[in-house]
This record gives C-alpha cells, sequence and structure tokens, in this order.
C-alpha cells in the first residue's frame, strides 16, 4: 500500500509556531496603529533610516510572537546571506569566477540546510522507520513560520549576485527587504529588484493619501475574504478529513469543493492583506492572484495561482535545467523537475511529492496542446481543469497518499443509495441541504466569486477614495470583525 507520510497540517511529529495573524483584534487595533503611527512619526521629522529601522524592528517582533525560539537564528542567517551576497558581488581578481561559485554553494548550502534540517528531518526519519522497521525518536523541532519564503528570498538574491543581476545594497534596506512584516510569513515571495529600489524612493516616505485609502480598502477585502469565507469553508473540510470513513457521499462532495474554495479565499485573502498593508508604508508588493479558477489549463493556472511563487519556480528552477534548442524532452523533463520541487517545498509528505508530479502532468499536457494546435471547447476545458484542481488539492490536504485514496473512493462511493427510490434519493439530499444550508450558501457564494467576479487587482485598478470604496470597505471591515471570535491559522503557515 502507498506510504502514509502525514502532511505538517496534523502531523503530530512536527510542532508548528505559534500564529500571527492579520485578522485579529489585536493586530489591527495593537500592533498596526503602534507600527504605523510610529513610522509616520518618523518620517515627519526626517528621521528616514530611522522610520526604516523602526519598521525592521517591528517587523521582527512581529515575527518574534510566532517564532520567538528562531528569531535569532533567522537574523543570523539574513545577515548571513547579506554578507555572502556582499562577497560574491565585490569577487574580483583572476579567482573571482571560482570565488563566486565557491561562495553562491556556502550561501546555499546554508539556506537549504537551515530549510532542510527544521521542515524535513522528522520526515526523513518517519522514512527511515517504515523502510527498517527500526524504532527511531522523532526529533523535538518547532517548525518556524514561514521559513520556506525567506528562504527562497535569500536564495534568490545570492542566484542574482551570482549571474551579475543585484546591487550592493545597504544592510538596512536588505533588513527591511527581508523582514518587512506584511510579506514576511506567507509571502508573496517579493524580489529584491522590486523591492528594494522602492525603499531609495525619495516620495517613499511621504504621506500618500491614495495608497493609504487603496491600503486600507484592500485590506478590508482581503480580510472579510479569509474570516467570511474562507475559515468557516476550511473548518468543513477539516471535519470531514478527521473522518473520512464516517461521512456520506454528500458530505465528502460539499468537503472537497470546500476545501478547494477555501484555500483560494484563505491565500488570496492573506495575499491582500499583504498588499494593503504594503501600500500603508508606500511600498507595492506584487500581485499574486489573478482569478486562477477561471483558467482552462494548468498552464493558465499556474500563471495565475500563487504567482509570485510560480515566478520563483520558473527564474531559478526552470531556467537551470530548460535549455533552449535542446528539443522537447529537454523542456518537458524541466517543467516535471520544477514541479516536483514545489511539490517537496510544499510539505513533507509523499502526498505533496505525488502532488507535484501530477501538477507537472497537467501542465506538460497544457503545453503540448498549445503547441500543437490543439483545443478543447472553452466551458469543457474550464470544467476538466477545475476537475484537475480539486482532485489536487484532494492530495495537498490529505494527511498522506492513503487517505487521498479513500477520499477519492468516497466521493465515488453512492452505496448508501442503494435500494431507494429516486424520491428517497431527492429526500436524503433535501435533508442535507436544509441541515447545511449556511455551508451551502457560502460554498455558492465563494463559488460564484472565484467564477464569475472581478479580483481584486480588476476591482481596484481605476480606484478612487470616494464614498463607495469607503462604503463597501467599511461593510466589509465591520462584516469582518464581526466574524472575528477565534483565531483561525493561514493555511500556509505550515509552509
Amino acid at each position: 500500500s502507498p506510504i502514509a507520510a502525514r502532511s505538517s497540517r496534523r502531523d503530530p511529529t512536527k510542532k508548528r509556531c505559534g500564529p500571527v495573524i492579520f485578522s485579529t483584534y489585536a493586530f489591527i487595533f495593537l500592533f498596526l496603529p503602534v507600527t504605523f503611527f510610529g513610522y509616520r512619526l518618523l518620517c515627519v521629522l526626517k528621521l528616514h533610516s530611522l522610520a526604516k529601522l523602526w519598521l525592521v524592528l517591528a517587523s521582527l517582533a512581529f515575527y518574534a510572537i510566532g517564532s520567538a525560539g528562531f528569531v535569532l537564528v533567522f537574523i543570523a542567517s539574513v545577515f548571513f546571506n547579506y554578507v555572502v551576497g556582499n562577497l560574491i558581488i565585490k569577487a574580483d581578481g583572476p579567482r573571482a569566477a571560482l570565488t563566486r561559485r565557491i561562495l553562491l554553494t556556502v550561501g546555499l548550502v546554508e539556506n537549504i540546510a537551515l530549510l532542510g534540517y527544521y521542515k524535513y528531518t522528522n520526515f526523513m526519519i518517519n522514512n527511515y522507520i517504515l523502510l527498517t522497521g527500526h524504532t527511531v525518536e522523532f526529533w523535538n523541532i518547532v517548525l518556524p513560520i514561514g521559513i520556506s519564503f525567506f528562504t527562497f528570498q535569500l536564495i534568490a538574491y545570492l542566484v542574482d549576485c551570482y549571474r551579475g543581476e543585484a546591487e550592493d545594497h545597504s544592510v538596512l534596506h536588505f533588513l527591511l527587504f527581508i523582514t518587512f512584516f506584511p510579506q514576511l510569513i506567507v509571502g508573496p515571495i517579493v524580489h529584491h529588484k522590486e523591492i528594494i529600489p522602492q525603499f531609495n524612493n525619495a516620495d517613499q516616505p511621504l504621506f500618500n493619501k491614495n495608497n493609504f485609502m487603496l491600503g486600507l480598502f484592500i485590506f478590508c477585502v482581503g480580510c472579510a475574504k479569509k474570516v467570511v469565507l474562507a475559515d468557516p469553508l476550511t473548518a468543513f473540510g477539516e471535519q470531514f478529513y478527521a473522518d473520512v470513513a464516517g461521512a456520506d457521499v454528500a458530505t465528502a462532495w460539499v468537503a472537497v469543493l470546500s476545501y478547494t474554495l477555501s484555500y483560494y479565499f484563505d491565500l488570496s485573502g492573506y495575499a491582500d492583506m499583504a498588499i494593503g498593508l504594503g501600500l500603508l508604508f508606500n511600498i507595492r508588493l506584487p500581485q499574486n492572484f489573478e482569478s486562477p479558477y477561471k483558467a482552462r489549463n494548468f498552464r493558465e493556472y499556474w500563471q495565475r495561482w500563487h504567482m509570485s511563487l510560480s515566478r520563483f519556480l520558473n527564474d531559478y528552477v526552470f531556467r537551470t535545467f530548460y535549455r533552449k534548442g535542446r528539443g522537447s524532452f529537454n523542456f518537458y523533463s524541466a517543467v516535471m523537475i520544477t514541479f516536483l520541487v514545489s511539490g517537496f517545498w510544499h510539505g513533507a509528505g509523499w502526498n505533496f511529492v505525488l502532488w507535484g508530479i501530477v501538477n507537472g502532468i497537467f501542465v506538460c499536457m497544457a503545453h503540448f496542446m498549445r503547441r500543437n494546435g490543439l483545443s478543447l471547447p472553452g466551458p469543457l476545458a474550464w470544467l476538466l481543469c477545475f476537475a484537475g484542481v480539486v482532485g489536487t488539492r484532494i492530495l495537498f490536504v490529505s494527511s498522506g497518499t492513503t487517505q487521498a485514496i479513500a477520499v477519492f473512493r468516497k466521493l465515488f462511493d453512492f452505496s448508501e443509495f442503494s435500494g431507494m427510490t429516486a424520491s428517497g434519493v431527492v429526500g436524503e439530499i433535501a435533508a442535507f441541504a436544509a441541515y447545511n444550508l449556511y455551508i451551502l450558501v457560502l460554498l455558492a457564494v465563494a463559488m460564484g466569486i472565484a467564477f464569475f467576479a472581478k479580483n481584486t487587482r480588476q476591482i481596484t485598478e481605476n480606484f478612487r477614495p470616494n464614498a463607495k470604496f469607503a462604503l463597501w470597505g467599511a461593510f466589509l471591515f465591520v462584516l469582518a470583525l464581526s466574524q472575528m471570535t477565534t483565531v483561525s491559522d493561514f493555511l500556509y503557515f505550515q509552509f
């Protein structure tokens, strides 16, 4: 039978640090006002370097709330990468190429070793036990929040230094680039070339009313996505995955659809909040989602889903293995390697590896059809793509491959209806709908927004600080506040 390696979300062998949540009263009414007004005061006094240092310290405090035991290691790693990057940039002389290569190797080993220790040690121990049957104690490792995200940013910086595509930035700007709290925990994965130049902009410390109002509005949209839609849909999905065998087929379908939609609203809600928070400080973070569930194939889907991650994987993994002109085999191999890395990055479990492989196959199929001029009717192409999204999400959220197989079987297990008349089946479905009316309404609203509505970028591309946006923002904010009765993790905190 398939090896069932638990995902870190439910793995008792892997502990995680406490949550740092944007959608809480403490963050909205305490941390954010103190950080913002402290920054604005220093900017008004024209103490711009101190203002940036204030943001760095506030960001480290924000991180320490959830990862106090790791914050010193985090700081040391950031300084280490800064020094290595500078040495690579300044390497000169007849052996400069060799020096840069050695320094890059040292930097990559440090980052990968740190990520590997915290994220994959117990996964390796678990597989050793399964393969050998020996009894080995799991290590008491606390997974630092966001380690996969800032590790990618550090790796990208070192590789760009090696490629000659990075400048010698000040240590303050480098620290702020890595630690800036809106993107520190769950992204977007930012690139030094798009963020650090903003710190050098003379207008960045000035108060910008349009950016401030737009930031507040986008934050309210993201907060409502997270609290009003994602959290209850996630809760319903998790209840099903906690007892797959005891659930009925209707619950299974609603649960897998709920989880599929909740992941989008959870992640895109966080990205909206991060982008909105960045704008409060006149920092523009990259878009991370572009209506991915409207995609008609997996190539298009990955151009719309977690776009900053897709960009990183394309620039630093795909480009490493793909060489133009070497034929289709090289291209498709590079795609598969890229998604294998993506799967392993997402989690320490064989279901994540399988998830990456399946996504890679779907992307290769989409590229094959495009290269050969093949196409499907639009509605059919969308339906097949979304079915693939749902199927891969089952692999992603399952505790392992064994549970994923059980979920797929449950979806098509109609034995509970055997021997029942048509009216009896209708009655069962009606009873289920009546009992789960709230979650079904939320699911319908979520699907309507994801499939047909404009996304946040489209809504705000012609933004003006007027009464319409103010009223909508206030409505969404009050609605979100009314639902903040419990603190719920962002789903990507496990990464």
